[in-house]
């Protein structure tokens, strides 16, 4: 009789668990497509699928953003204004200044990182909360946008109008949110500052002790919150053909939410583009989905309420359980 032992292979509910772990927020989402497909045959057509990606782009867009900063444990409650605002200097530069309509694009970009670094210097430096902070920034946004526009909508450039428009059948702002999507994946996942955004959210204390430059990296996710915040204004301002002064409003807590049910941890540390891209299909498919089956649009909110109530749940349970 052989005296050697054989370690137990794990079973296959390990391995199962295992993996919903890891992908839980991609299965949710097959099965709600075949729950909504089952229920509507107007659901998984071309049109619609289309449809769904150019409404998940701008949430989605501002959730990349969102993303790095919920990963260095933070939040950021102005995104949704700053959105509002950067789309609303563009088109202002462009109809009353003058400025070229490419140029104004750029300056409505600028704006959005102005904002954010302005946020991550309070974070950082002034030491106020994160959800001080950008609820703050998240008032002056939203007034400066209503201060510059009166109240009123601004017609948008065509270099604009190019980011809601379409390049054959694929529309530009599915595109827009592959690159940025792309672009969030490649700072998370191969640059230092994403890997350092990681070790900040994972332990503050720890990261300084290492020699990171914790400031520094605050001031980093809260800018790049706010240029993402900006791009995803013009890409709105491009489909609706204007700036609009009311535009994006309640956007931040979708991108929030996005971001949370894509797995990541409100707690920091934890969080991938991946994840918040299904996450803010999710939000989307939902949204249609009870759209084409005529949900009144108060319990579209119960039930969105509801999903994300579920994911914080769920993030709460799972780390609980990788807890010693």
């Amino acid at each position: 009789m052989s005296t050697e032992q054989t370690l137990p292979r794990p079973g296959r509910g390990a391995a199962i668990g295992h993996f919903l772990s890891n992908n839980g927020a991609l299965v949710g989402l097959v099965v709600l497509c075949l729950v909504l497909w089952a229920a509507t045959p107007y659901f998984l057509t071309a049109d619609n699928i289309v449809n769904i990606g150019v409404q998940a782009s701008t949430i989605a867009i501002l959730a990349f953003g969102q993303t790095f900063v919920i990963v260095a444990a933070g939040i950021d409650l102005s995104v949704g204004s700053v959105a509002a605002l950067s789309s609303m200097v563009a088109c202002w530069l462009f109809v009353d200044a003058g400025l070229p309509g490419p140029l104004a694009l750029i300056a409505g970009l600028a704006m959005g990182l102005v904002t954010g670094m302005v946020s991550g210097f309070a974070v950082a430096y002034g030491k106020l909360p994160a959800f001080i902070a950008t609820l703050a920034m998240l008032s002056v946004a939203r007034g400066l946008t209503l201060v510059i526009s009166d109240g009123r909508p601004v017609n948008a450039p065509d270099a604009i109008k190019f980011l809601g428009s379409n390049i054959g059948p694929i529309p530009m702002p599915i595109i827009i949110l592959i690159i940025a999507g792309l672009v969030c994946s490649l700072i998370l996942n191969k640059m230092v500052v994403g890997r350092s955004m990681y070790a900040v959210g994972g332990n503050i204390e720890a990261a300084r002790l290492a020699g990171l430059p914790v400031k520094r990296i605050l001031v980093t996710v809260f800018a790049l919150s706010g240029l993402y915040a900006g791009l995803a204004g013009l890409v709105l301002a491009g489909r609706l053909f204007s700036a609009q002064p009311q535009a994006a409003s309640g956007y931040e807590l979708d991108s929030i939410a996005a971001v949370v049910i894509g797995g990541a941890s409100l707690s920091g540390g934890v969080g991938k583009a991946s994840g918040t891209l299904v996450g803010a299909l999710i939000l989307a498919v939902i949204r249609n989905g009870l759209n084409i089956l005529n949900v009144s649009s108060f319990w579209q909110q119960v039930v969105i309420g509801l999903v994300i109530a579920a994911a914080v749940g769920i993030d709460v349970l799972r780390r609980k359980n990788a807890k010693p």
